[in-house]
């Protein structure tokens, strides 16, 4: 079984191609190496390199966008394809929406076009919970979407088009909506990463709304699910969220966060009105169709995410 994954060098796409090299599947990468600001030049070329020498290799990588991939789908015929090619978070696409909306509507066109020509099995596409919008705890997958903000719209839209090719053209499809994914080799510029780097340089920790909670996942348990999602006919033609199932206030997380690292001030401020209210996800279909198991809550997560960033 040949998969291709598409932004396999990004955060969650080069654990996935690592897990899938170790289940020793035959993968294929394409990464264009995107430069999302206001990610630095210089800390993308290193956590790249980092997670390529994290890989074991078995790996075929090309340095391409999904605009490119026809060359690929010729010489590979991949039967499944995993598509993690996209702005990683909100404040990259508002920083740039025309070149966000290039790829997660264009180029995905581009791809799925390229999945029916060479008649791939399974898509499997990486969404958000940001589709949502704003939702209390439990929210479970067929809740009535009204996102805010473009990074959530363009989610929802790339959506609706998956399951309108696989409709189309005959091959299965999954949707994955994770939330609020941390752990190592992840940028500085999400929440998690803010809170311990401004924590250990002694400043202060901005909690944007004391009570608005997230559904904090670390990569493995994310990874596990989207690993055993494609792999498994039960998850065909369905869309699932990915998450730990459980929420938690952003305060509580600072207050973790200054409590590992020995320092650090939290402020608290009103809500960002540019960020929905969320809560946790229901992942209860996750756990019946392909016994999705997460197991690590915050005070394990956070703290093996700081062993990895700390000073030696």
């Amino acid at each position: 079984m040949r998969i291709l994954v598409t932004g396999g060098l990004g955060f969650i796409g080069y654990n996935v191609v690592s897990s899938l090299e170790r289940l020793g599947q035959e993968i294929i990468v394409t990464d264009n190496r995107t430069l999302y600001p206001p990610t630095t030049q210089i800390e993308l070329d290193t956590l790249i390199k980092l997670r390529e020498n994290t890989l074991l290799g078995t790996a075929i990588v090309y340095n391409v966008s999904i605009n490119n991939a026809k060359a690929i789908f010729e010489i590979h015929s991949p039967d499944i394809v995993v598509n993690l090619a996209s702005p990683p978070r909100q404040q990259a696409v508002s920083a740039d929406p025309a070149t966000s909306s290039q790829t997660m509507s264009e180029g995905l066109i581009t791809l799925l076009e390229l999945c029916s020509t060479h008649k791939i099995k399974k898509f499997v596409h990486i969404s958000s919970s940001m589709v949502y919008g704003n939702f209390v705890n439990d929210v479970v997958e067929t809740a009535v979407c009204n996102p805010i903000g473009q990074y959530g719209i363009l989610k929802l839209a790339s959506e609706m088009l998956v399951r309108d090719y696989s409709r189309r053209c005959g091959f299965a499809h999954t949707i994955i909506r994770p939330s609020a994914v941390y752990g190592p080799l992840d940028v500085t510029d999400r929440v998690v990463a803010k809170f311990f780097y401004t924590a250990m340089q002694g400043g202060v920790m901005k909690v944007n709304g004391s009570n608005e909670t997230l559904d904090f996942t670390y990569i493995d348990d994310l990874v596990s699910g989207i690993v055993a999602a494609t792999r498994s006919p039960n998850a065909n033609n369905k869309t699932y969220n990915l998450t730990r199932g459980r929420s938690r206030t952003l305060l509580t997380a600072a207050k973790l966060v200054q409590t590992l690292v020995g320092k650090g001030v939290i402020e608290t401020n009103e809500k960002d009105p540019n960020f929905p209210s969320r809560g946790s996800l229901n992942i209860d279909a996750a756990r019946k169709d392909f016994g999705f198991n997460p197991q690590i809550d915050i005070e394990q997560g956070f703290k093996q995410y700081y062993d990895w960033i700390k000073p030696e």
